[in-house]
């Protein structure tokens, strides 16, 4: 069959310590961490460029990045060991 490759996503870049922090509210821990120089090749903020998938499916992203994590987090606490 056919295969359609599609982006989900805010649109919005997040820099890997924006993730960090928001684990960090998600969980109420603290994430130890070291802000180091970019190695060659590292991109400064990561993003999916939905539009497609709006144009497709009619799909839009409705969620921030710290609901994004926190749900991420609650449904980890939930299945420690993964989706059975």
């Amino acid at each position: 069959g056919d295969l359609l490759t599609l982006n989900l996503g805010t649109g919005k870049g997040h820099s890997v310590l924006e993730l960090v922090q928001a684990f960090e509210s998600a969980s109420g821990h603290a994430i130890p961490y070291q802000v180091v120089a970019r190695r060659p090749g590292d991109v400064p903020a990561y993003y999916a460029n939905s539009t497609r998938a709006n144009q497709i499916l009619g799909w839009r992203a409705t969620r921030d990045l710290k609901t994004m994590c926190a749900d991420a987090w609650r449904w980890q606490s939930n299945n420690p060991r993964g989706y059975k």
